[in-house]
């Protein structure tokens, strides 16, 4: 059988889980893992604030428990918010891989280049992932940090966020000197290819990027 990954999203908007899973439906449609997708319907419409991502925190946790009791428990799990919420506390309730698309992402981008330059949903979540990179110890290595101001539910938008994007990755890379860079939105799934090659540097998005980690390792899993 399969191992399973559930890719939960903690926020509520179901059009962010469907952008992610028909992203990750092609890139990882020969992968030997089954995907399974969940959203937290009573988490806040994105996570902006500190107060949200704690709240999805609570939220997310508790989502994963009711999963491992259950007869189909996944065997890996994604938390699909660039704010990891949740992060330490699930790992606290399972010995199964438990990834952060955030930290995912982080980790990517130090491989692809030396420069990191992130692409924040809203300003008023800056404050709290520059809070994260000095825990993670990866602060030195973001070079800036710019917000599109959109919501969650409009970060997906081709018309809308492409040109927003873009404009505030082309900041980073021509004034900040990010040599590579992060999407920080789970809700930009589907945009990644199209921003790269409008950059003309590396883009992480991060979603693609934890499912990816965590086909790697469940496949190191003995089973």
């Amino acid at each position: 059988m399969q191992p399973t990954i559930l890719v939960l999203n903690p926020n509520s908007l179901s059009g962010v889980t469907r952008r992610i899973a028909e992203t990750a439906s092609v890139q990882f449609r020969n992968a030997p893992v089954r995907l399974a997708y969940a959203t937290l319907a009573d988490a806040p419409p994105g996570i902006a604030t500190q107060r949200d991502a704690e709240r999805a925190a609570v939220l997310a946790v508790d989502a994963i428990e009711r999963n491992l009791r259950g007869a189909d428990a996944a065997d890996a799990f994604v938390l699909a918010c660039y704010s990891d919420p949740g992060l330490a506390a699930a790992r606290e309730v399972t010995r199964r891989p438990v990834i952060g698309i955030g930290q995912a992402a982080l980790g990517a981008a130090t491989a692809l280049g030396e420069r990191i330059g992130v692409v924040a949903i809203t300003a008023g979540s800056i404050a709290r992932h520059w809070r994260a990179y000095r825990a993670h110890g990866i602060a030195q290595k973001i070079v800036g940090e710019r917000a599109v101001d959109l919501t969650v539910a409009e970060s997906g938008d081709d018309a809308l966020a492409i040109p927003r994007i873009v404009d505030t990755g082309r900041a980073l890379v021509e004034q900040d000197g990010a040599d590579v860079i992060v999407l920080g939105c789970a809700g930009m799934a589907a945009l990644r290819a199209r921003i790269e090659d409008a950059l003309g540097v590396p883009v992480v998005e991060p979603c693609t990027t934890a499912i990816s980690l965590a086909c790697n390792v469940l496949a190191g899993v003995p089973r």
